[in-house]
């Protein structure tokens, strides 16, 4: 029988997080196989463990990794690149006159490489799990493959899904489902915890009834997939719903007996009233995107009313950024500006969007351990951060700590499943300077093609 592999990540600063917070001034974590078996003070683990090698954090405070809630790896390339229109004036012109020229020039080679550098970008800044949503309308076919090459490659943890689209057309709709059903069945194969599958759509307002209808059908040969669908981002979403269908997005859902399967509802935005009660009812996990909202102006989601009724909102990125301590920020100065008061989202339930709503996102997909915090049966997925506070720190004031005093360039050290991915701000196993080379050169052949 094959012995354990075995490590502590000791000599830290140890900040727990999850339900029970706990501070450790000079805490350890023991791990077996990349899982959390105990955390302690230091001279506890150690002489609890002799003999297991040691990952010294020399004084970092050590947090859970940040899970990013939604993403789009695909979205790289989009860096600096010039529009060959007319500035957007709103939100569905920006897909015309960005996104959907852009994805339908996509390579294999152009995902696999802007994968590479939003991967590398989640390793410097402490996010070591994302929930993405893909598309590649001219590269569809073992896309997912491509992009889960990346992920094992870089060493974090990643639910991928293509966007199963009816914009380019009936056979492209299908060639998407067919690329979200072969992946689904290939993760069921996987003996691994780093990549997981998902079924993606798009957006109600480009999938059809007879699309929809099929994915649900195709769905059953995989069990209970997440559908893991953008919903009301903007209000255009919401009106071509209930023009075509005569009810808005999450009640069409249900209408067609997608609720049925587990939802990843991305944005909503713009929910009709009967809506709420609906995600409520069917225990639909909610992802909300503020820097993303902003930046398109398509609104503020009413997500504290959603708290409010027990309807789990998790936070993410939306391909922006992989900066979840700026995600983080943002949140807060989103909604206090909206509101008009400063006392709107409390720090309670900041706490729970940020460090405790993307645990239960993760549920959906993993299953075999927890995230999201430094406790026996959680993955060992932890990054150390070069903060030295002003003030005292403890479990109690830690958040106060975070949103006005850290930030992604304070990470040093980043390690998933017991295995540190980068060490002194440096990567430990990937070549950054080839990967952002090539990507460089890859990114100028898709501004010319776009």
């Amino acid at each position: 029988m094959q012995e354990k592999r075995t490590l502590i990540i000791g000599n830290a600063r140890l900040m727990t997080l999850g339900e029970n917070n706990r501070y450790f001034p000079c805490g350890a974590i023991y791990t077996e196989d990349g899982i959390i078996r105990d955390v302690g003070e230091n001279t506890e683990i150690q002489d609890k463990y002799p003999n297991t090698d040691f990952e010294d954090m020399k004084g970092l405070l050590v947090i859970p990794g940040n899970i990013i809630g939604h993403t789009h790896l695909y979205s790289s390339f989009a860096r600096g690149m010039g529009l060959k229109d007319e500035a957007p004036a709103n939100f569905v012109e920006i897909l015309e006159r960005l996104w959907w020229r852009l994805d339908k020039v996509l390579t294999d080679e152009d995902n696999y490489y802007s994968a590479m550098v939003a991967l590398i970008q989640c390793i410097k800044y402490g996010s070591t799990t994302i929930i993405d949503h893909h598309a590649s309308p001219g590269a569809i076919d073992g896309s997912l493959d491509v992009l889960a090459k990346a992920v094992f490659e870089s060493g974090i943890r990643a639910s991928l899904c293509y966007e199963v689209t009816d914009r380019g057309g009936e056979a492209e709709a299908l060639a998407g489902i067919k690329e979200n059903i072969r992946f689904l069945k290939k993760c069921q194969d996987y003996s691994t915890s780093f990549v997981k599958g998902a079924l993606g759509l798009h957006a109600s307002f480009t999938v059809s009834d007879k699309t929809l209808e099929k994915c649900l059908e195709e769905a059953q040969a995989v069990g209970s997939p997440v559908l893991h669908i953008h919903v009301e981002e903007d209000f255009a979403d919401r009106k071509d719903s209930e023009e075509k269908y005569g009810v808005p997005v999450i009640s069409r859902l249900q209408k067609m007996g997608a609720t049925k399967l587990p939802i990843l509802a991305v944005h909503c935005v713009h929910l009709a009233d009967e809506e709420f009660g609906i995600l409520k009812n069917e225990g639909i996990n909610v992802v909300h995107n503020p820097s993303s909202n902003m930046n398109n102006a398509v609104g503020v989601a009413n997500v504290l009313k959603m708290m409010d009724m027990g309807i789990n909102v998790g936070l993410g990125t939306d391909g922006m950024t992989a900066d979840y301590f700026q995600e983080m920020k943002v949140l807060p100065l989103l909604h206090k500006i909206h509101a008009r008061d400063p006392r709107t989202y409390s720090f309670d339930r900041l706490y729970q969007t940020i460090f405790l709503n993307n645990r239960k996102v993760c549920d959906l997909f993993w299953k075999n351990a927890a995230m999201g915090a430094i406790e026996p049966g959680a993955y060992a997925d932890v990054v150390g951060l070069d903060y030295d506070p002003p003030t005292p720190m403890s479990a109690d004031n830690f958040l106060g700590h975070c949103l006005f005093g850290m930030n992604s360039s304070m990470v040093d050290t980043t390690i998933v499943n017991g295995q540190p991915l980068m060490r002194n701000r440096k990567l430990v196993h990937l070549d950054e300077e080839r990967i952002m080379a090539r990507s460089r050169e890859l990114a100028k052949k898709m501004w010319e093609r776009f």
